[in-house]
């Protein structure tokens, strides 16, 4: 935390707010949960810094000159918490939890990963709602490279969600949940945050509660019969 501070990635409310989350998250997962908690920061962290002088002019504050702050840290972090508080309140359903709070993780990672690396790396861009050819950085505009990008980073939550409790069929699910998540996040950025009715934090919020719940659908209708 006091690194997060002094590097200035976070600022001191937002990084006393992700160590409430982290303990939170490690209460209910344990050093699975932690990790994946960890190294979504890690990924998150390196990927805006990554190319930052080429992505300078489409950058939109997610990362001030002190850092993220709070809110910023809720967003990305906020749907996994919850999760885990329901773990910790009703630990009997952990089976049925824990791969939810992996989804939540999976879909901020995507998010990131392919919005910060997509700009760097991406050649075409669309927005994802009309397909037409828009301006990279503008909310809700995509690009092939970008999308797959950020696929690998819900696989990297979902191999240490598999190295902590298992492989099996929550992988794939982890995965495609993390990656609706993502295209989620798009498509709420170009209907409403690129029109000022919603801001950057409530998309990335709703769009790791999205990718939770997918996930929870997933497993009621695939696992749990």
């Amino acid at each position: 935390m006091a690194y997060s501070i002094l590097a200035k990635k976070l600022t001191v409310a937002a990084a006393f707010t992700g160590a409430v989350i982290a303990i939170t998250i490690f209460s209910a997962a344990g050093y699975s949960g932690l990790a994946m908690m960890t190294t979504f920061f890690i990924l998150g962290s390196a990927a805006t810094s990554w190319q930052r002088h080429k992505k300078h002019p489409l950058i939109k504050g997610e990362e001030t000159g002190t850092g993220r702050n709070m809110m910023q840290v809720l967003a990305n972090a906020g749907a996994a918490g919850i999760v885990g508080i329901v773990v910790i309140v009703y630990p009997q359903h952990s089976v049925l939890l824990l791969p939810v709070m992996a989804a939540a993780f999976a879909s901020a990672a995507a998010d990131t990963l392919s919005s910060e690396l997509g700009m760097v790396y991406g050649r075409r861009f669309f927005n994802v709602i009309s397909f037409k050819p828009d301006a990279c950085g503008r909310d809700g505009v995509v690009s092939l490279e970008g999308t797959v990008i950020g696929i690998l980073g819900s696989a990297i939550i979902a191999v240490i969600y598999a190295i902590g409790w298992g492989r099996g069929i929550s992988f794939l699910f982890i995965v495609i949940a993390g990656t609706i998540g993502n295209i989620t996040d798009s498509v709420l950025g170009a209907l409403l945050e690129r029109k000022g009715i919603i801001g950057n934090d409530a998309v990335n919020f709703l769009n790791t509660l999205v990718a939770a719940g997918v996930m929870l659908g997933l497993e009621v209708a695939f696992v749990s019969v």
